[in-house]
């Protein structure tokens, strides 16, 4: 954590916001169905469900496909801010962004690329020692994307604070040449800084599959601008900047637990010990 600004007001009428948060209808006028965040008007990934009690998630969805980065802040983002307010960087992304109170964080974060199912794989690993895998389908969730693990740390002895920074599209769709340029000036020392919007989602299982009940605090950020430089910093094994923009009134989250998230967040990092 480098610096916490104060909850604001951001944003645009929901109707004019590339980005905003929705819920899919059942057909037939049944309650809420999925919790989603959308992207021009196309469902781009499903998030956690709102009981509280199901597992944390970030599904990428197959109408996932726009990056939102701005060419109006790529100079000013090609260093370290030093401030949320640095450069007008929060207007200028606050006009993407759906009407709505918001708290900027500024953290520094250094991202290992996960890919899932493989080594270091939340769902396959920690979500599953705490609800086991989907009861239905005997699988682990899976996120369809990979993903940047950044942070975690205790909250306290029953509850894990989990980070992660999530790519509106793949790696993989990332131009090599921009990598590459962003790996060398890392090389060199730059420390540039990327741009999310963040939600804080609590878990907590209320059925004891797994052998590890705990809370889980989910810190997920998703990229409005940085793929290039999320990339080039996990494989250079470099920091970067990371400006969050949390939602407060779509977080899964108490007013109590939004208010700790700055201090947790600069606690140093530990993992989670099953059974503590």
């Amino acid at each position: 954590m480098i610096r916490t600004g104060d909850p604001r007001t951001l944003g645009v009428p929901a109707s004019e916001a590339r980005l905003h948060f929705g819920t899919e209808l059942q057909e037939l006028g049944g309650g809420p169905r999925r919790r989603l965040l959308m992207v021009d008007d196309e469902p781009a990934f499903e998030l956690s469900f709102y009981c509280g009690t199901c597992p944390l998630l970030f599904r990428r969805l197959d109408t996932a496909r726009e990056r939102l980065s701005l060419e109006s802040m790529q100079e000013r983002l090609g260093g370290p801010l030093d401030d949320p307010d640095d450069g007008g960087v929060i207007d200028a992304f606050g006009a993407l962004l759906p009407e709505g109170e918001y708290l900027p964080l500024l953290l520094t974060v250094e991202p290992r690329l996960v890919i899932p199912g493989k080594e270091g794989d939340y769902f396959s690993h920690e979500q599953v020692t705490s609800w086991g895998v989907d009861q239905f389908w005997g699988l682990p969730e899976y996120p369809h994307t990979p993903y940047y693990r950044t942070f975690e740390t205790a909250v306290d002895a029953d509850a894990h604070l989990y980070e992660f920074v999530v790519p509106m599209v793949p790696p993989t769709w990332n131009e090599r040449d921009r990598v590459e340029e962003y790996a060398a000036r890392m090389e060199q020392g730059t420390v540039p800084t990327a741009v999310a919007v963040s939600t804080l989602d609590v878990c907590q299982p209320a059925i004891g599959f797994g052998d590890d009940p705990s809370v889980h605090w989910g810190l997920t950020h998703f990229l409005l601008d940085g793929h290039h430089k999320l990339e080039a910093a996990a494989a250079a094994g470099r920091p970067v900047r990371l400006l969050s923009l949390l939602t407060l009134g779509e977080s899964l989250a108490g007013a109590d637990e939004r208010a700790r998230l700055p201090a947790l967040r600069a606690r140093p990092r530990s993992a989670r010990v099953t059974g503590t």
